[in-house]
């Protein structure tokens, strides 16, 4: 079985997420399933018919995520430490084209959210950086072309 490396944070999200769906989603969506029975001949409810498409919806992600649960390998970033980059580190990043900087945080598949600073371990420029040091430079073929970056900073928090 496959396991799935992820940050306390994303962890603890997970878990909120599969609560959430558990204890509101789930009973929301029986409530209105029962109040669509009460309207009469099923087969030409869409009431009913919608709810039931709720609540298959709504079950399939309780299994996706009680499977992400059980497979998660959580990582403690806060112990982590050291000049390399590796998974969990917040990485600053210059572009020496352009000078701009960048900042990510490498974390698992399952919570990666670029507009967060959040970049998958799996992603072209994580592949990259990991093993690296503060003052190395890396190259990253992306999609959208190659980009030469110097690694400025290396954090865990």
């Amino acid at each position: 079985m496959e396991k799935f490396p992820m940050t306390v944070a994303g962890f603890q999200k997970l878990e909120a997420d599969l609560k959430h769906l558990k204890t509101v989603e789930r009973p929301a969506v029986i409530q209105a399933i029962s109040e669509a029975r009460e309207h009469g001949d099923l087969s030409e409810n869409a009431e009913y018919h919608a709810a039931k498409e709720r609540q298959s919806m709504i079950e399939g992600q309780i299994l996706e995520f009680e499977d992400k649960h059980s497979r998660a390998q959580v990582i403690d970033i806060a112990t982590l430490s050291g000049p390399e980059v590796k998974f969990g580190a917040t990485v600053t990043l210059i572009d020496e084209d352009t000078e701009e900087e960048k900042r990510y945080q490498i974390v698992g598949d399952l919570e990666a959210d670029l507009k967060d600073g959040k970049i998958s371990i799996s992603s072209p420029i994580a592949r990259a950086l990991i093993g690296k040091e503060e003052g190395d430079s890396v190259e990253v073929a992306a999609p959208g072309g190659s980009h030469v970056y110097e690694i400025e900073k290396v954090e865990y928090k």
